[in-house]
């Protein structure tokens, strides 16, 4: 890598395993208070994620999207780090569950006998509709 090309270290870790490390142009985020962008020399920052797609602008322009369902992201001197409660890339996306995933979620909301039980269908149907988003724009 030269050192006039503008790019971040980006490391995604899930609970379970490292998504990705390598590098790229800038980064877009679902945070909490809204969609935001990490470009080169960004300000330090730690910000929660919620469920949404993450996704990378890699050095040939190409884009790499991951299905991510919450955590945090650190920016610090060109190092980006999401600690994910979950992400998966859109390729490994597949649709026929994640489509079965939301229908499983609709029915138990329309069968949802209390408020806890209908936060935690909307959450799952959150979860699987941005499942179905990021693997369709793959």
């Amino acid at each position: 890598m030269s050192s006039d090309q503008r790019l971040l270290r980006v490391d995604i870790v899930a609970p379970d395993k490292r998504v990705f490390q390598g590098y790229a142009k800038g980064l877009r985020a679902p945070g909490a208070d809204g969609s935001f962008q990490i470009m080169y020399n960004h300000a330090p920052m730690i910000s929660s994620l919620e469920v949404g797609p993450l996704v990378l602008t890699l050095a040939d322009t190409e884009k790499a999207s991951f299905a991510t369902s919450g955590g945090f992201i650190e920016v610090i001197g060109n190092i980006v780090t999401v600690l994910a409660e979950t992400a998966e890339p859109a390729s490994d996306i597949d649709t026929d569950r994640a489509q079965k995933a939301e229908q499983r979620a609709l029915e138990r909301l329309q069968k949802a006998s209390g408020d806890f039980d209908r936060i935690r269908a909307e959450r799952a149907l959150e979860r699987a509709r941005n499942r179905l988003r990021v693997s369709m724009a793959n």
